[in-house]
């Protein structure tokens, strides 16, 4: 008996996923629960197993193609079938239809709650067929009417790729909403000029954006619209920190997990958000959230793009508990096995271009956070200590805040308390 293998919905505000790699080809025997594709959605990228033991029969869904979820996208058949023989291309022939059995979803994730931040409601019912809840969020944010716009998607559904191309657009008047050529047609001002072509040389290589790419490039750009960025840059001395660091790391291996410098920095961060709750805020409208618990992302470099998994609840964790539930988001990130709600929902992130040799760093604030904190590298320094120079390992923080909620006062003292509490760290809590 042949199972259908579906796109599942990785989450109840998920209306799509893109195919990024199919892992088994037409042929391929397949174990139930073994990784059989990837996909990518707004949330997260994951390899889905296969809901059934037997042979991959047919692959209706192509690398880059973008469905609705349900869809079908690959028929299993029984173990030993053979897949059928490809019929000779005809001209005009349409592809056979897949084997008519009951669907099984690939995977089926739990429903994930959605952000506040992400919904909108409106009376418009057409219009929430054609987009996503956070589509609508950006259009309102924008003052768009997404009916005006044409949508790319599944059914003509408007995707985030179609409302940041239209609010991104040189034409597009911030104020009304519209494009310049409606605001020319209707009120007859003069519509802001337009950017040069972008031309190619000889050796070129155009290769698409990827799907996080694309991704990625949205929502920094969603960010820098919505928030009015500024940083505060701090020197630390992990000097303490590198002394207890190394008097327990071998505790912590026995334990498994590994105490590094981040292990020392989330600690510190939870328990300062505690005590300033601007900076583990959101804003809503005109409204301010203030948030009971502490979701800390932890910003992931993979080969193609950036993740950002949260360690939910990480106020309520120690220093292991928070070394262990880092080291699991981040090599689950890796091995793309994350779960949709473990990629939503933080209240502040931590990102460290320091891995890589960065002084410090200007990140882009993690939407609807109004904070980010960045880790520049930590290196032995000649500082003055007492009136003498001195060696001491130091580093950069830079706190990314959004001016609209957050002043500068209250950023330097939620950093100075960040770096009291690294540079004083007390043993006892490790």
């Amino acid at each position: 008996m042949s199972t259908l293998v579906v796109m599942p919905q990785m989450g109840e505000s998920i209306a799509e996923g893109t195919i990024v790699r199919w892992i088994k080809k037409v042929g391929d025997a397949v174990d139930r629960d073994e990784p059989l594709f990837e996909i990518s959605t707004d949330k997260v990228d994951a390899e889905i197993p296969s809901p059934a033991a037997g042979v991959l029969m047919a692959i209706a869904v192509k690398e880059g193609e973008t469905v609705a979820v349900n869809s079908v996208v690959a028929t299993i058949g029984a173990v030993g079938e053979a897949p059928p023989a490809p019929a000779p291309a005809k001209s005009g022939a349409v592809a056979p239809a897949l084997p008519s059995t009951t669907p099984v979803a690939a995977a089926p994730a739990a429903p994930v709650a959605v952000p506040a931040a992400e919904v909108f409601d409106d009376d418009a019912g057409d219009d929430k067929q054609k987009s996503s809840p956070l589509v609508r969020r950006i259009a309102k944010e924008h003052n768009v009417d997404i009916s005006r716009i044409q949508g790319s998607g599944i059914g003509g559904r408007v995707t985030k790729q179609d409302i940041l191309a239209f609010i991104e657009s040189p034409s597009f008047d911030s104020r009304s909403g519209r494009s310049a050529t409606e605001v020319l047609a209707q009120d007859g001002t003069v519509p802001r000029p337009t950017l040069d072509p972008i031309t190619h040389g000889v050796g070129d290589q155009i290769v698409p954006m990827s799907v996080m790419r694309k991704k990625i490039a949205e929502h920094m750009v969603v960010s820098k619209r919505t928030s009015a960025h500024v940083y505060s840059v701090f020197e630390v001395n992990y000097s303490r920190v590198d002394q207890i660091r190394k008097a327990k790391k071998d505790d912590y291996e026995r334990a498994g997990a590994k105490l590094t410098y981040t292990s020392f920095i989330a600690k510190v961060v939870v328990d300062c958000l505690r005590r300033h709750k601007v900076i583990n805020a959101s804003i809503d409208g005109d409204n301010i959230i203030y948030r009971s618990d502490i979701n800390l992302g932890i910003a992931v470099a993979l080969e193609n793009g950036l993740i950002v998994p949260v360690v939910k609840a990480a106020g309520e964790k120690n220093t292991l508990g928070l070394s262990k539930a880092i080291q699991d988001i981040a090599d689950r990130a890796r091995a793309k096995k994350l779960n949709p709600e473990e990629v939503h929902g933080g209240t502040f992130t931590i990102t460290n271009p320091g891995n890589f040799g960065a002084q410090f760093g200007l990140p882009i604030i993690n939407q609807p956070q109004v904070a980010i904190l960045g880790v520049g590298t930590i290196e032995k320094r000649p500082v003055v200590v007492d009136d003498a120079i001195g060696i001491r390992l130091m580093g950069f923080l830079t706190l990314g805040y959004d001016h609209r909620l957050v002043d500068g006062a209250v950023a330097d003292q939620f950093m100075a308390d960040v770096k009291k509490g690294i540079e004083n760290f007390d043993p006892a809590q490790v």
